[in-house]
């Protein structure tokens, strides 16, 4: 079976960081054993790593082409890897797939964190290796024997696995969603797209590792819950992106949008509203120079780092969402709590770099960056700070507590702007024609949504007469149409906001 992921973006660093990453040219069971060690202790909190055989490596990175496998022998190495691993303690069972790679064969292995750390592995395979055990952990592209306060930090993360991580005792394997999962591996081109189509689904959600545990009693992880399920707010309460539109600074004319579903899916619908909605572009005439010069209020891309970097590092164990609040003259993204050590208020009110590498949710993080929605390498704030210097905007606040209790974003709009802002005009036109409800059901269905979705969007149950109410007048005028016309109760119907509905949302903004 493959691994859920793409072969060329992995071996080449792109979606997962090169720390992560081991070359071996060949067959080296005691680096191989050691290593899988290190990656099931994950020390830092990644998500574990691969060993990939076959390809050489210099200063950490792949020699190309590879120099690869005898094909007559992977069926052996794999069989050794099974013996291998059961001298790790306690039991644990990567996940190993053979590649051809550029006309040669290789074996990738993925070493997931392991959920009951600390692992232990002998110091050697000969006899005197074989009766002494150590713990092993990655210390940037090396592997090491955990020593001093490596080892303490390792015994004192032992009784803890993210949370993203654990299994959702009150959740089944029934829902996670087979269409969410097969769009994921289609997006990301893994070769498990295609398997997927036949794999028993208990395998395939084994083979991602969203699920755990026995046969009899297999179950989602919350990852594979908060990704693959389309209401992850009922297992993880208010788990979704509230958007606040304030048309002035004493905050009482205000709009509300509420954006739901799958992580990655309410992340960028939240952030395709941002787009469309509040950022403006100003061109000005530069004297004695052919070429304008072109701003926003808002740069888009620091807007884009900041509520991704919300949505990768907050707790989805507390029942709150991440709210971004927009003013006319700033943009305010809060999420709780605030960020892991060794970042401190401090360290953020005096602008210092920040190097911390301990993830909150490392498969959160995971799945964000095989989507390409963040790096997840430290880059986010330094990202932000560039983006808003380019657009010639005050440089970006990033604020905490001393307690670490929240971690608040604040975008300045570039000053040049006048003081009626764009924001101060969304949804005037809108509601003059539709009504508030209306207005935010419009905004929701920019891509297509069945109808419970769109009434749970509203907080409304699924019932015929919420349909009639809320629904039947939008379509009736024209603002929402079916994307099935011909089949109006097809159990695969959707809605979606027609060109009339955006239009008159484009215009109200303008």
């Amino acid at each position: 079976m493959a691994l859920a992921i793409n072969i060329d973006e992995l071996i080449h660093g792109q979606v997962i960081e090169w720390e992560r990453l081991e070359f071996k040219q060949g067959w080296n069971p005691e680096a191989v054993l050691h290593t899988l060690c290190a990656f099931a202790n994950d020390i830092n909190n990644w998500g574990g790593g691969y060993i990939i055989i076959g390809i050489s490596e210099q200063d950490g990175r792949p020699i190309l082409p590879p120099a690869g496998l005898d094909p007559n022998q992977i069926d052996r190495i794999q069989g050794e890897l099974i013996a291998l691993c059961k001298l790790l303690y306690p039991d644990y069972m990567p996940i190993t797939q053979p590649y051809v790679f550029q006309n040669q064969h290789i074996i990738v292995i993925y070493a997931p964190a392991g959920d009951i750390r600390r692992y232990t592995a002998p110091e050697g395979l000969g006899e005197r290796g074989l009766q002494n055990r150590s713990s092993y952990i990655r210390f940037g592209s090396r592997t090491i024997k955990a020593q001093g306060e490596h080892l303490r930090r390792l015994e004192d993360l032992s009784a803890r696995i993210p949370f993203d991580d654990r299994i959702c005792q009150h959740a089944e394997l029934n829902h996670l969603s087979l269409g969410r999962i097969r769009d994921f591996l289609h997006e990301i081109k893994s070769d498990l797209a295609e398997q997927s189509t036949t794999m028993p689904f208990a395998d395939l959600c084994r083979q991602m590792n969203i699920a755990k545990g026995p046969d009899e009693l297999l179950r989602p992880i919350n990852a594979g819950l908060l990704f693959f399920n389309n209401v992850p707010h009922l297992f993880f309460n208010r788990t979704w992106i509230e958007v606040v539109i304030r048309k002035d600074e004493a905050g009482k004319d205000f709009s509300e949008s509420y954006f739901k579903g799958p992580l990655h899916i309410q992340l960028r619908e939240a952030l395709r509203f941002i787009q469309a909605q509040i950022i403006v572009e100003n061109v000005r005439k530069v004297a004695e120079k052919a070429e304008s010069r072109r701003f926003y209020n808002f740069p888009f891309d620091a807007v884009e780092e900041a509520l991704a970097n919300a949505v990768y590092h907050k707790s989805y164990e507390l029942g709150k969402p991440i709210e971004v609040q927009i003013w006319p003259e700033r943009i305010e993204i809060l999420s709780y709590p605030g960020p892991v050590p060794p970042v401190t208020a401090q360290i953020l009110a005096e602008n210092k770099r920040i190097v911390a590498r301990d993830y909150r949710n490392r498969r959160v993080g995971d799945y964000l960056k095989e989507l390409h929605l963040t790096e997840g390498r430290g880059t986010g704030i330094p990202t932000i700070k560039r983006a808003m210097e380019l657009n010639e905007s005050p440089p970006p606040v990033f604020e905490t507590d001393d307690q670490c209790t929240y971690f608040l974003t604040v975008l300045h709009a570039n000053p040049e702007f006048a003081v009626a802002k764009k924001s101060d005009q969304v949804s005037d036109q809108v509601s003059d024609q539709v009504s508030d409800q209306g207005n935010q059901l419009l905004r929701f269905a920019f891509t297509a949504k069945t109808r419970r979705e769109l009434l749970e969007h509203l907080g409304l149950k699924n019932h015929f007469d919420n349909f009639k109410r809320h629904l039947s007048p939008l379509i009736e005028n024209g603002y929402l149409e079916m994307t099935i016309p011909d089949e109006p109760n097809s159990r695969n119907q959707k809605y979606i906001a027609t060109m009339k509905a955006k239009d008159m949302i484009a215009n109200a903004a303008r």
